[in-house]
């Protein structure tokens, strides 16, 4: 989206150093920075200001800055007060250009993959801006908003939270006149509390909308369907006794799922361009919003075809020796973990296959954290899958200490035609690097 410094500084009660100029678009990262978009000099691990001068070296049209400093003194750049209520004014200016067509989605699981599957469904019909990867938190949804392109005319935004309130701001934000909530689990227990009170904090989400909006709830969870109470707008469900539900839902042998869609607009049959069977209840979510917007059964279908994952999720590789690997380590949850392990099951290698989980410690849960690794373990044994534990004894086996350690396990496993190997791990683990070698080999 575009503005020009000047008025971007108008807007964050900033000054101007510099010559004005328009720039299109928001980003953190310097070396992501393209030519034309506003760098934000944002104080993280590193400070931004560090970064200025790169960014516009590379092509930044100018910079959103704290202070002035000696190797970016010409500018131009916009000196505001405080950053993240600069970033906070920017949203909102570029969210009141935005429409009546911005979807908040929020939840336990599926939140990104459910807002990748909208953005393909509604780009059948409009012209539509999502948010990029999992940025949904008080940098992410500023980013969200100012990277929409001018004429955008349907605008997905993943909302995530560390408590209560959190999702009530980013709201006052992305001012959402569809929310979904794709599910409520017990996942970062240790910072959110208990079920109830992962709910109440979700359906911020829901009390956030106007009165002429709607609110799209999983009626298959109970204290998601309960957030009804809450709602000052319409609500449709989806789920197994929803209002938009999946019937026939079959598995390839590369565990895609095609189904058939039932819902008040009429059915469709779809198979999906992503995988797992956990991800028919994400499709469903997708939608119910989409057929609410006036996407036809059809735009429906070829939205949720067509619908690409986010990386690290789901994904299947077919490795040298003829063996699959599953790649679903960019986070975990027991919910999330029990999912791939019944993925990985699915898979048909043969009477002789074998089955192996390579698993890294599912964080933040807080004083349930053994109870709920035991009980991944006991899943895991149920499927006949034996665990490879990286970094943690919480599955009661013998871990390997790094990610290269379980690399050697499996190389002295002789991993071959038929066998097949998931590897999953809270973001902290790190076991991308483990998918990242066997892929790299293949």
């Amino acid at each position: 989206m575009q503005f020009s410094l000047s008025d971007i500084a108008q807007v964050t009660n900033g000054a101007l150093h510099g010559e004005d100029r328009r720039v299109d678009g928001l980003s953190i990262d310097s070396r992501l920075t393209s030519s034309g978009q506003l760098f934000a000099a944002v104080a993280g691990d590193r400070d931004g200001h560090s970064f200025v001068a790169s960014a516009l070296a590379i092509g930044a049209g100018g910079a959103l800055v704290e202070r002035i400093e000696a190797d970016y003194s010409e500018g131009p750049v916009v000196v505001v007060p405080h950053m993240t209520s600069a970033l906070e004014s920017l949203a909102r200016a570029a969210r009141s250009r935005l429409g009546d067509r911005v979807v908040g989605v929020t939840g336990s699981l599926g939140k990104t993959t459910t807002k990748d599957m909208l953005a393909s469904v509604l780009a059948q019909r409009f012209v539509t801006s999502a948010s990029s990867k999992s940025f949904n938190n008080e940098l992410g949804v500023p980013i969200t908003l100012m990277n929409a392109p001018d004429g955008t005319e349907a605008t997905v935004v993943e909302m995530g939270a560390r408590g209560e309130g959190h999702i009530a701001y980013l709201c006052s934000m992305a001012v959402p006149t569809i929310g979904v909530i794709t599910t409520v689990e017990a996942v970062h227990t240790e910072t959110m509390g208990g079920i109830d009170a992962i709910a109440n904090v979700k359906g911020e989400l829901i009390e956030s909308l106007p009165a002429d909006g709607l609110a799209v709830l999983n009626s298959d969870v109970e204290v998601v369907a309960a957030l009804a109470e809450r709602s000052p707008a319409a609500v449709l469900t989806f789920g197994r006794t929803g209002e938009v539900r999946a019937r026939g839902v079959v598995l390839d042998d590369e565990l895609v799922p095609s189904f058939v869609i039932v819902s008040p607009w009429g059915e469709v049959s779809v198979r999906l361009g992503i995988r797992g069977a956990h991800n028919v209840m994400n499709a469903l979510a997708a939608a119910a919003v989409g057929l609410s917007l006036g996407v036809s059964l059809d735009e429906l279908a070829g939205g949720l075809e067509t619908s690409q994952n986010s990386p690290w999720r789901m994904e299947l590789h077919r490795l040298p020796s003829g063996a699959a690997l599953i790649n679903d380590c960019y986070n975990a949850s027991p919910a999330s973990t029990r999912a791939a392990l019944e993925a990985l099951a699915a898979l048909d290698g043969g009477e002789s296959a074998r089955r192996f989980a390579v698993l890294g410690v599912m964080a933040e849960l807080g004083d349930r954290s053994i109870e709920e690794h035991r009980d991944i373990a006991s899943i895991a044994a149920d499927l006949e899958v034996r665990i490879i534990a990286v970094g943690t004894d919480l599955y009661g086996v013998d871990p390997v200490h790094d990610p290269a350690g379980a690399l050697e396990v499996l190389r002295s496993l002789s991993i071959e035609q038929g066998d097949a190997v998931l590897v999953k791990g809270s973001r902290v683990a790190g076991l991308e690097v483990i998918a990242d070698s066997l892929v790299a080999r293949s």
